[in-house]
């Protein structure tokens, strides 16, 4: 062991740059056991071999009921509120072979051919939200950018109409504000948004369309054995994990290149060349590099297992930590430094396994046009702050950004929205 104190993990401090911390961990205690400011005591795995292991290793099961203290922390693992709301039964809560029946009903809406045709939707709601803001010549990046697009994008998919969007929005921003706090707020929103879900359900049997609840609403027609619960869990979470991890990925990513001028000076002039290339690099880096998520969502031992040479006992939950492994030196050159052209990356920011990030495709276009179309239309984009002026939000699982303040030349024409 290092003569230099274990870092102190979960604090506002620790929010701020966690990454010399989780340095400390891979070096000296790479599965490491730990209190979670909740009071659940859990492994926390943070070398990007022991990573790939445990999130593809079949004896940790994603079912809070294999917690080996799961009466004691009944309603402290997992989304808040999703519980008292009944709608656990979705995939990331879920083994095979429930896992894999319910993974392939929905899989079809996120395949590379049908995300592509979801681009110009996705560039025409880009553009609108920079429209709102352009001619200020400042913004709040994440309120009014980086939180509505995928907000709005997810529930077109989802085929919720647009003029209940908007409180998908409040119910999505009270999950957001307070993920990290006080879960009373966060638990009504959630059972808002299952009730609107279910009483969307029933309107759509009548009026089937092209998204993806009437989709669902077919599968369960045709024998697939969806239970309308479960169609519910199903939309419930692909609106979560649909939209604050892309919340995170165009906010951190916008702050990392702000950061890193000659890094974004690069990823620009490649974007007003018209090249595609480097734009997707460059998401990739920005998911290696200040990911969206930031440990992997609670995995129990069903069994006792060895990860990293420490035995994990039967019952105990597992944490991944992406954004220790995505930096890990042992298989990443430099892997602080943001280069936006690596070749070489093949991050976890989306995790590994059959758990892999199903809307991984529709995150990747989502990231890829905000970024490209905020370099084109506002090239002398700017913080309006100090970087240490900046708070992260708490939280376990997700980071993100509470505000990203900028300024830039006010835009009169809007013409391109």
């Amino acid at each position: 062991m290092s003569d230099v104190p274990a870092p102190t993990l979960f604090t506002w401090e620790f929010a701020a740059d966690p990454y010399p911390a989780y340095a400390w961990l891979r070096e000296h205690a790479p599965v490491h056991r730990t209190t979670l400011p909740s009071g659940v005591e859990a492994w926390l795995v943070t070398r990007y071999p022991d990573a790939r292991q445990a999130l593809a290793d079949a004896r940790l099961s994603k079912n809070p009921v294999h917690h080996s203290e799961s009466a004691h922390a009944k309603g402290k693992v997992g989304i808040p509120g999703e519980r008292s709301a009944d709608l656990m039964t979705h995939l990331l809560n879920i083994d095979p072979p429930d896992h894999t029946r319910l993974r392939r009903l929905v899989s079809k809406a996120f395949t590379p051919r049908r995300v592509a045709e979801f681009a110009p939707r996705v560039a025409e709601l880009t553009n609108r939200l920079i429209d709102s803001f352009a001619p200020r010549g400042e913004a709040d990046l994440i309120h009014e950018f980086a939180f509505p697009l995928p907000i709005y994008a997810i529930c077109d998919m989802l085929g919720v109409p647009a003029e209940d969007q908007d409180d998908f929005r409040d119910w999505a921003g009270m999950m957001i504000r307070h993920g990290g706090g006080p879960r009373g707020g966060v638990a009504r929103s959630v059972k808002k948004m299952r009730a609107y879900l279910l009483d969307l359900i029933h309107r759509k049997r009548s009026d089937l369309g092209d998204d993806l609840i009437s989709g669902l609403i077919r599968a369960s027609d045709h024998g697939e054995h969806l239970t309308e619960n479960e169609a519910a869990a199903m939309a419930f979470i692909l609106l979560f994990a649909g939209f604050e991890t892309t919340v995170n990925l165009i906010g951190n990513g916008t702050y990392a290149l702000l950061r890193n001028p000659e890094q974004r000076r690069l990823l620009q002039e490649s974007v007003g060349r018209g090249e595609a290339g480097l734009l997707a690099t460059a998401v990739e880096e920005l998911l290696r590099y200040d990911g969206p998520v930031e440990l992997a969502t609670w995995r129990f031992a069903t069994e006792p297992l060895s990860i990293g040479g420490q035995l994990i006992g039967t019952g105990d939950p597992v944490l991944v930590v992406l954004a220790a492994a995505d930096r890990d030196p042992e298989r990443f050159d430099g892997p602080d430094i943001l280069d936006l052209a690596r070749r070489d990356n093949p991050h976890l920011g989306f995790g590994h396994g059959i758990h892999y990030c199903l809307g991984a495709p529709l995150a990747r276009l989502e990231g890829q046009t905000a970024l490209g179309a905020l370099l084109t239309r506002l090239p002398d984009l700017q913080l309006a702050v100090e970087p240490g002026e900046l708070r992260w939000r708490g939280g376990l699982i997700m980071r993100g950004l509470r505000t990203l303040p900028v300024s830039f030349t006010a835009v009169q024409d809007v013409s391109n929205g």
